[in-house]
């Protein structure tokens, strides 16, 4: 046997969306058995979760968390001591941002105390896998890679799962959370964006799936299209996740019906029909797409929901899914008094928020009133605060305008 053959795998990190390709799995939905080397994939393959190429993979070299740990150990009794005072760094959402900073930190500096606050069980999964899941044929407990506890436990990290952050105290630099107040040196916000819902659109009848838990959840009341019977779903929001979501639970056997306000999905596209491509696609699918409709209203009879439209029209389903954009919670900002534009304003050299001991990062800022809620940019914002809260030469983050690849594999599309 060669010695390429009996050497170490190796892995290779997805720049685009922080995917990484372990040479010892190797891709089996891509036609890659394990065992394929990266050097062996064709040319022409693509990330299977954001559709970049191969020449935006890099190696994926793990931080040695074992010996960062080691050498904090090694640390004098002093020193050590020292470290179990100190406040840390507080990071609120467990999200890919929230834990990709984690990591960062970590590997960094072994002894800094991190907390983790999440309103969620902080599990690791990939986001973008929700919107693809039932054309895959992943359960929903194979969308969790790695549990929250577990991750903290490798991490060195401090978790309060299921624990809102309800205020911040510039004046004794502390957050206040339902399980207490957490003292902080620095604070890095990282909760994300929500689904807005209109007064038409009561909590209580709708689905937004903005996160694993709720997923989860809606997967568990859909069930098995083929074994429990295909379901009624009607989706408002005909943007990028209202179109993705639509294609692929239509793609699991349930019917369909996307409307928006708009007279075609992706309309923030139109320039480069993406709406017209995605319409023609799905011809075949159990799903029908009706624009020009906004919402009146929505109501329970029995079992199932009714929205209602203004211009009178009556839309009846098992399920109704909202996906009409993002907004930025606002309350932890304007308790701290941070500036405010669309979002939570950071500098975009440091991705500092107005109060210079509190970042941010993810899909809750802005910069220059600017949101870039993708992938893509985190694991770059995460190197710029990295560098900021540990003393390192400044890696400045730069805005950049996103590549958009849309998953509907009915007719996959790459956006700008």
């Amino acid at each position: 046997m060669s010695m390429e053959a009996t050497a170490d795998y190796l892995q290779y990190i997805c720049n685009a969306c922080g995917l990484i390709y372990d040479e010892a799995l190797g891709d089996p939905d891509s036609g890659l058995a394990p065992g394929t080397r990266f050097a062996d994939i064709p040319e022409d393959w693509s990330c299977p979760l954001c559709g970049v190429g191969k020449a935006d993979f890099t190696l994926y070299l793990p931080p040695s968390l074992e010996a960062l740990k080691a050498s904090a150990s090694a640390a004098s009794p002093a020193v050590a001591s020292t470290q179990r005072h100190r406040a840390g760094v507080v990071i609120v959402g467990a999200g890919r941002a929230g834990w990709q900073l984690a990591e960062g930190l970590r590997a960094q500096d072994a002894t800094v105390p991190i907390t983790l606050v999440s309103a969620c069980n902080a599990d690791v999964y990939d986001k973008p896998l929700l919107s693809v899941a039932v054309a895959r044929h992943i359960a929903p407990a194979q969308l969790v890679k790695e549990c929250g506890a577990d991750a903290a436990r490798r991490l060195n990290v401090r978790l309060l799962a299921q624990t809102h952050a309800i205020r911040i105290d510039t004046a004794t630099r502390s957050l206040r959370t339902t399980r207490g107040t957490l003292r902080y040196t620095a604070l890095v916000l990282a909760h994300g964006a929500e689904v807005p819902l209109p007064p038409e659109l009561p909590a209580a009848l709708c689905w937004r799936i903005n996160h694993l838990g709720a997923y989860q959840r809606l997967r568990a009341r859909l069930g098995d299209g083929a074994s429990r019977g295909a379901k009624d779903i009607v989706i408002v929001g005909a943007g990028l996740i209202g179109s993705e979501l639509a294609n692929d639970l239509a793609l699991g056997g349930h019917r369909v019906t996307l409307i928006d306000t708009q007279a075609e999905p992706l309309a923030r596209w139109s320039a480069q029909q993406a709406g017209a491509q995605l319409l023609q696609a799905w011809q075949d699918l159990p799903l029908r797409f009706v624009g020009g409709l906004q919402v009146a209203g929505v109501e329970k009879r029995g079992e199932r929901v009714v929205l209602r439209t203004r211009c009178g029209q009556q839309l009846e389903a098992d399920h109704l899914i909202v996906a009409t954009g993002l907004q930025t919670p606002s309350r932890l900002a304007h308790s701290a008094a941070l500036e405010w534009n669309n979002g939570i304003a950071v500098d975009a050299t440091s991705l500092r928020t107005s109060n210079p001991h509190i970042h941010a990062l993810g899909d809750c800022i802005t910069v220059q009133g600017q949101t870039s809620r993708f992938i893509e940019p985190i694991a770059r914002q995460v190197k710029t605060i990295v560098a900021s809260l540990c003393g390192l030469e400044a890696v400045p983050y730069d805005q950049r305008a996103a590549v958009v690849r849309v998953k509907t594999s009915s007719c996959p599309l790459t956006l700008h």
